[in-house]
Order: C-alpha cells, then structure tokens, then sequence
C-alpha cells in the first residue's frame, strides 16, 4: 500500500500567514518564516516529526506555512491559530515531482471510495498539507527531498455507531 492512515492531535501553531507571492526567498514571508522555525530547538520532548506544514489558502489566495507550538515555544511575532487535528491519509513522493504527486493523490481518492467507509474531508480549516520529510543533510547528499502529503479524511457519516 502506497498510502497511511494517521491521526494529528489538535495544537497551537505558529503561522506565517498567507503569501500570495510564494517569496521562499529570505526577504520573503515563506522565508522569514523558515528562518523563524529553523532556529527553534525543541526540547528532547517535542522534537516530534513532523511540527511544521505548508498548504495553500484558498480564501487567501496564498501559501500558508504553520509550526506546531508547545508551552516553550515562543511564536515570535507570527500569529497562533488552532489547527483541529483529524485524520489524514498521507502519501511520500520526491519533492518537485508534481506527476507522481497527482498521479499519487488520485490514487489515494481511488483508495478512499473503494474502502467504502471513508472520503476526503478538505475544508479551510482541514486543508492538505505537505511536509519535507527529509533531513537537510540527507537531501544535500542524494540532491533532492521527499514530499509528504496529508489529505483529510473522515469515516462516512453512515459509518459512524
């Protein structure tokens, strides 16, 4: 099987806000935002994977980046919004490859309707999410990342007892 199934608790994230640009240049708002969460060390205790996700904001018109919170994490100057958590089906391909992403989410559609008890659930505050899977250094060394993608699911309503 190609895809999981996972569930994210719901947390306090720091966002960057929405970047109609898509500037991940260091002048940027993707880029100042990287810059933010890369300097941050968790603590042995939330160094959990992953803490941040990019996904783009279809009322905004932008991309979104958000770093999961703790009680020691300072936000800085970003702004905190509530993600809800849920379900999610995820799905890893190499980073830039947007052929195997697409064929790869409908793939995952395909697998939702045919489980029968479960479907998308992708809402504004449930968007899909991507998160860079690969440690830096490892990318530098095979020259390319890895992609994870988290789509929203649910189980059907008329699953639910």
């Amino acid at each position: 099987m190609d895809y999981r199934i996972i569930s994210l608790p719901p947390f306090k994230a720091a966002s960057s806000g929405a970047d109609r640009a898509f500037d991940f240049s260091p002048e940027g708002i993707l880029g100042k935002f990287d810059k933010y969460f890369s300097a941050i060390s968790p603590s042995p205790r939330d160094s959990f994977m992953p803490r941040d996700f990019l996904y783009f904001d279809t009322a905004a018109g932008g991309l979104v980046w958000i770093y999961a919170l703790s009680e020691d994490i300072d936000p800085a100057d970003n702004e905190v919004v509530d993600f809800p958590g849920g379900l999610y089906l995820t799905y890893t391909y190499k980073d830039g490859d947007e052929q195997a992403g697409a064929a790869l989410r409908q793939g995952a559609i395909k697998f939702l309707e045919d489980t029968g008890v479960l479907e998308a659930d992708i809402s504004e505050s449930r968007p899909e999410m991507g998160h860079i899977i690969t440690p830096s250094e490892v990318g530098v060394a095979l020259g390319y990342t890895q992609m994870e993608t988290f789509l929203p699911i649910r189980i059907k309503k008329q699953n639910m007892k």
